[in-house]
This record gives C-alpha cells, sequence and structure tokens, in this order.
C-alpha cells in the first residue's frame, strides 16, 4: 500500500501541462479584471467630465463703498457729492457680490458639482433658479442692471431720509393686473399717497399699510392722477397671505442733493444697505467706521427698510476673505445665516438703515455690541 505521494501515488509528480492552462487562466483573468477597471475610469472621467443641470454660486467680487471704482480705465470715488460739503472717510463698508459658475449650455461638470456639494464656501443651484427658462441671458442682464440702477436711487433717497431731508418720494403705478382689486380703479401712472389716511413713501410702506388693513373690507387709497388728489375704494386680495391690489409700482425722487454711484459690472439690488451707509458716511463729519472694515448687504428701501437677498452664504465667506470681521445681515437672511458663520466673523441683523448705522458707528467708537441682534437671536 502506498500513502499520499509513495512511487505509486500519480498526485505526487505535477503535471507541467495543467500549471500552464493555470496560469494562462490567473493572467487571462487578470487582464480581464485590469481591463474592466480601465473601463469603468475611463466611464466615470466621462461622466464626471459630463455637463449637469446645475450651476455653482460662489462669493464674487467685493467693493468698498467709500473706496474707488474703475470707469473707462480710470479710477474714480465709487460714490461721489459733487455740490454738497463731504467729509474724510477711513476703513471701508464693504458691499459684497455673488459669482455664478455655469450657463445654460455650459453648466459644470459632474465633478465641479461634486466638489462644490461639499464645499460650504459654494452652493450648488439648478440652472433654471439663475437662468429662468424663456428669459434671455440678454433680459436678464438687462433686469439686473436695472435693479442695480433702483437699488442706487433707493439707497440715494433712503441715506437723504436718514439725514433728514425732506423730498418727494412718489409710489407710481406701473401696470395694473387683469382681474385685479385695482382694476377699473386705479391706473397706469397714477401716484399712491396714503392708504387709510396713512401717507406712502415707499413700496414697504405701501406693503405695511395694506397688511395692516386686511382683506375684509375696502381700503381707501389716496392718488394722484393728472395733477388731481383723489380717493378711491378697493378691497385688497390675499396673495400667499399678503393683502395686495394687483399693482405693479416703483419709485420716482426729486433729490436735492446730487449723489453719483458708480460701478459697473454689478446687477441685481442687494448693494442698496452698503451704498446706504456709503453715502451717509461721506456726508457726515468723521469716520463712521472708526478705521475698521465692515461689511454688509441687503436691499434697501427709501424708507430705510432693510430687505432680504440672495447667496448671504456665499457672502459670508466673501467678507471673512476680504478682512472684514464684522457683517451686517438683513433680518429676514437669518435663519440662512444661524449655523453657517464661519470663524472670525461676527454677524449682526438688521432691519434698518438706522439700525445698521448705529452698529457701524458704535463699532468705529470700539464700544461695547453685545446689546445688537444676532441672527441667533432673531431665530431664536
Amino acid at each position: 500500500m502506498t500513502l499520499f505521494g509513495g512511487p505509486g501515488d500519480d498526485r505526487s509528480a505535477p503535471d507541467p501541462t495543467s500549471e500552464r492552462v493555470a496560469v494562462a487562466r490567473r493572467s487571462r483573468r487578470e487582464r480581464i479584471g485590469w481591463t474592466a477597471v480601465a473601463i469603468a475610469a475611463v466611464v466615470g472621467l466621462g461622466f464626471a467630465l459630463l455637463p449637469s443641470p446645475y450651476v455653482i454660486q460662489q462669493a464674487g467680487p467685493v467693493y468698498d463703498t467709500l473706496g474707488t471704482t474703475e470707469v473707462d480705465d480710470e479710477e474714480v470715488p465709487l460714490i461721489e457729492v459733487p455740490d454738497e460739503e463731504t467729509f474724510p472717510t477711513d476703513g471701508s463698508l464693504d458691499l459684497l457680490t455673488v459669482s455664478v459658475i455655469g450657463r445654460p449650455g455650459a453648466t459644470p461638470g459632474w465633478l465641479d458639482v461634486a466638489a462644490a456639494w461639499v464645499d460650504p464656501r459654494r452652493a450648488v443651484l439648478p440652472v433654471e433658479v439663475i437662468y429662468p427658462p424663456g428669459i434671455s441671458t440678454e433680459d436678464r442682464d438687462a433686469a439686473n442692471e436695472a435693479q442695480m440702477v433702483d437699488s442706487q436711487q433707493d439707497a440715494i433717497a433712503a441715506a437723504l431720509v436718514e439725514l433728514g431731508y425732506d423730498f418727494p418720494r412718489d409710489v407710481v403705478v406701473q401696470g395694473v393686473g387683469e382681474g385685479t382689486p385695482a382694476e377699473g380703479v386705479i391706473e397706469e401712472g397714477d401716484v399712491i399717497r396714503s392708504v387709510d389716511g396713512a401717507e406712502v413713501n415707499s413700496v414697504d410702506e405701501l406693503r405695511t399699510a395694506l397688511g395692516e388693513h386686511g382683506t375684509e373690507s375696502p381700503a381707501a387709497i389716496g392718488i394722484v392722477r393728472d395733477g388731481e388728489d383723489l380717493e378711491v375704494e378697493a378691497t385688497p386680495a390675499d396673495n400667499g397671505g399678503n393683502a395686495v391690489l394687483g399693482v405693479g409700482v416703483r419709485m420716482r425722487y426729486e433729490f436735492p442733493v446730487d449723489v453719483e454711484i458708480q460701478l459697473n459690472d454689478v446687477g441685481g439690488p442687494s448693494a442698496g444697505l452698503m451704498f446706504a451707509l456709503g453715502i451717509v458716511d461721506t456726508l457726515t463729519p468723521g469716520a463712521m467706521t472708526g478705521g475698521e472694515n465692515v461689511a454688509g448687504t441687503g436691499t434697501i428701501d427709501s424708507d430705510g427698510t432693510v430687505g432680504p437677498i440672495g447667496g448671504i452664504r456665499q457672502k459670508l465667506w466673501g467678507a471673512l476673505d476680504a478682512g472684514s470681521p464684522w457683517f451686517l445681515a438683513p433680518e429676514s437672511n437669518c435663519e440662512e445665516v444661524v449655523g453657517n458663520v464661519p470663524d472670525g466673523l461676527e454677524v449682526f441683523a438688521v432691519g434698518t438703515l438706522e439700525e445698521a448705522r448705529d452698529i457701524v458707528e458704535t463699532v468705529g467708537e470700539g464700544g461695547d455690541t453685545s446689546a445688537f441682534r444676532s441672527c441667533d437671536a432673531v431665530v431664536g
């Protein structure tokens, strides 16, 4: 009997042919495996480079409203009041912008989108949020430019009101919607002067007055039509919880002071607050900031009401990168701010120009800022 490898057991002698076959099979499996990996890598890379249906929003350029800007290759003051006494300023009052990477037909690849998704400095948005379907790039740019012009006018008005100037501020009807409470009662070109006897000098004051009246009964609307004072009645309708007349309006001003704001290639309404602060600082003795760098954002109404803006999280990072340790945020953006403030940045919630001015002056004097509202206090 032969046991385990004795002379009579064929298993004790390896078969060279079998070994060559096994090696060949292993080699083929390895080639197939590496080929699959290579194919997967190529497919993955191709997919990563494919355009996505998203754009990326990130912090854009920062502009000091107390500084200069370039117009036609020449450095000019961003804010200038040529015919009034002005005063030296110091520090900076930075307005913030956001930039968008991508546009319809040229959106970022999936690899870039994936990186932006995990980057707190950037935001990923569906392309149609920034570029609504049916609106051309030219029309969008024109609308943003018009918003910037309007925000500058509103900022000038707000600053002059804050400084005690008295001048006409007309809420002018631009259009009347069909089937709305205003149809047949209010006309294009009318100037809305009051609601229920309460004077109206801004779009925000009109909204507030209609909200206080409600939607249950007719409101007395004081208007000027072709130079004649009239009073008409219309019952506001509910639109998403807001009392509305169904009119489109814009502001018309007759400024007692010539204020020039020069800023090219920036659109939208969100610079209003910082424009207004810059004008106030320029027209008042002493440096409001005390040499500090203060950043902020927010729309502004002629009565000084600060409104919400987009891209607040990216603007927080833009302020920090620009060296501003202080940030003025619209109180209506506070839910987006809480939990997203970068280390090294102190954020104040503001609802009016007066409040924002008080904060900047306190910062400039090195005073105690603990009494001012934070976004945590607003949301909490």
